[in-house]
């Protein structure tokens, strides 16, 4: 009489083993997880996460290269004289390359064919289910945009609309001191500065906000003075733009 009775509770506590067991992946985070929240979220969240801390040193540094120059290139030429410059920069490349690749068939003697062949094959259209999901993914960010420039204009909230008349009193000054390139241009080395910076001199136990037993703030590291300085010295000659 007691083997049917531990027969019958068995599958139960197999299937609250067995249930137990896929959310203890999900439970705990390695140290160098995605920090994203859910599914859809995470692929995008996680590439800007390791494009900003500089988890692969080659893709960041293409990135950052490359959008720098562009906003210094703005901020020293109109906008048709960058894009002019760069679409001839890119016609050189890929026309010279054709060429060449041209020249060392014609004296091999091969076939090879077109050097861009396997980039040309490529299908890049884009289907209309992809471009309606694109379409209603924007403008649900539209209307939300509207409602809540239309809230702010109207007054419907008083406290709101008085904060965004201050915030844009306070950026009269700002843009009278700043550009508006300069600023992308600080916005873009703090943002792939500071966050490497911080999670490579941190210290948990003893950060610059953390006070120690005896009522003393704890001292910065000479690493992170030194980059501090850098990092205001090159605030202040990019001031100068």
């Amino acid at each position: 009489m007691a083997e049917p009775s531990a027969a019958t509770q068995s599958p139960s506590i197999s299937s609250s083993s067995s249930g137990a067991e896929p959310s203890a992946p999900g439970g705990g985070g390695s140290p160098g997880a995605c920090p994203a929240l859910g599914t859809k979220s995470c692929s995008s969240s996680c590439a800007v996460h390791d494009l900003i801390f500089w988890r692969d040193v080659k893709k960041t540094g293409f990135v950052f290269g490359t959008t720098l120059i562009m906003l210094l290139s703005l901020a020293a030429f109109s906008v048709i004289s960058v894009v002019s410059y760069l679409i001839l920069a890119l016609l050189s490349v890929t026309i010279s390359f054709r060429i060449y690749k041209s020249v060392i068939q014609a004296v091999q003697k091969s076939e090879e064919g077109h050097p861009f062949k396997a980039y040309l094959d490529v299908d890049i259209t884009l289907s209309s289910e992809a471009f309606h999901n694109y379409m209603n993914a924007a403008m649900v960010h539209i209307n939300r945009a509207l409602k809540l420039i239309i809230r702010l204009f109207l007054v419907e909230d008083l406290v709101d609309s008085l904060k965004l008349a201050v915030f844009m009193w306070l950026m009269t000054y700002v843009g009278a001191v700043f550009n508006g390139i300069t600023l992308l241009i600080l916005a873009e080395l703090l943002i792939f500065s500071v966050p490497i910076v911080y999670e490579k001199y941190k210290d948990p136990s003893k950060t610059p906000w953390n006070r120690q037993k005896k009522g003393r703030i704890s001292t910065w590291k000479p690493e992170m003075q030194q980059l501090l300085k850098h990092h205001l010295i090159v605030i202040t000659s990019l001031l100068v733009l």
